[in-house]
């Protein structure tokens, strides 16, 4: 079956379909939204929105039982967030204690399969990585993109944030005094890169994809070097690119950003339509070179 690109797609739909995502629109307001579209692409409202969700098993790049990885369940206190923190660890078979290690945090549908598969991406590149489930508390995440997506502002948002500082300290105390450890997220993911950046001084190096971003007082208290990726059709995230590059530059924080034109946001999530071939090779190419520089310093 090809897979359908967000060029098979009206624009209008496409822009529902975010909103729907990120919880500005209910189901049933994407469809009675989308259904003015529908006859034209030969399909109906609910065909629209099958079409664009995700596809786990079609996209997966490097298998669980991948003989140059190990991968485990972890458990993490986090006495200041929901006392533990609980996610996926995959290291290379060969990890050494020392070796860099990256923080992976997903979208707003918690650990789901994609982002299981990025930390496992990670791991045949020679890094340690941990991804957390924020979704734990409420159960982890549920197998169904649209009750994660229900479950996602149930969350305490404070105290999620801590239970991110506190995986990152876990990866700090797993990899050794010497290590340096940074962190990638991707949507509501990469808001969180952009909140530990101006939360933890130690953090070597961020990589939020699409992420929202800081408030500008906030910015002064990045130490750590960042590479931001955006999407050219994502008005919503970046209408507040300006203000914050202007604020990293006044702060003196060494950044590097990316705009991929003509690409949706989600353009890195290769489970569905709005997945960019191109510009996602070209960001995860960057992202490795990038940490593989500031983590090894």
């Amino acid at each position: 079956m090809e897979r359908m690109t967000a060029r098979d797609f009206d624009p209008a739909v496409l822009k529902l379909f975010d909103q729907y995502v990120h919880g500005q629109l209910s189901r049933r307001g994407f469809l009675d939204g989308a259904a003015r579209y529908a006859a034209t692409a030969g399909t109906s409202a609910a065909g629209l929105l099958a079409a664009l969700s995700p596809r786990f098993a079609q996209a997966q790049q490097v298998s669980p039982q991948d003989p140059r990885i190990r991968t485990s369940r972890i458990e993490v206190p986090s006495p200041q967030g929901h006392g533990v923190v609980k996610g996926l660890l995959a290291q290379p078979v060969q990890a050494v204690v020392g070796a860099p290690s990256v923080l992976v945090i997903h979208e707003n549908r918690g650990l789901n399969p994609y982002i299981e598969d990025v930390a496992r991406r990670f791991a045949i590149e020679g890094f340690t990585a941990f991804a957390p489930d924020a979704l734990a508390p409420l159960g982890g995440y549920p197998g169904d993109e649209d009750k994660a997506r229900d479950l996602f502002p149930k969350l305490d948002q404070a105290r999620t944030r801590e239970d991110f500082v506190a995986a990152h300290g876990h990866l700090v105390a797993l990899a050794g005094a010497a290590a340096r450890v940074g962190a990638v997220g991707f949507c509501y993911g990469g808001t969180v890169v952009n909140y530990l950046a101006t939360r933890l001084p130690e953090l070597a190096a961020g990589v939020p994809f699409y992420g929202g971003q800081p408030p500008v007082a906030d910015v002064a208290r990045i130490r750590s070097p960042l590479l931001l990726h955006y999407a050219g059709d994502d008005e919503r995230i970046n209408a507040g690119w300006p203000a914050y590059d202007a604020a990293l530059k006044a702060a003196g924080v060494a950044h590097e950003a990316h705009v991929y034109p003509g690409v949706q946001h989600g353009f890195h999530n290769d489970t569905t339509p709005r997945y960019d071939a191109a510009s996602a090779k070209l960001a995860w190419e960057r992202t490795l070179v990038f940490f593989r520089r500031m983590l090894s310093a």
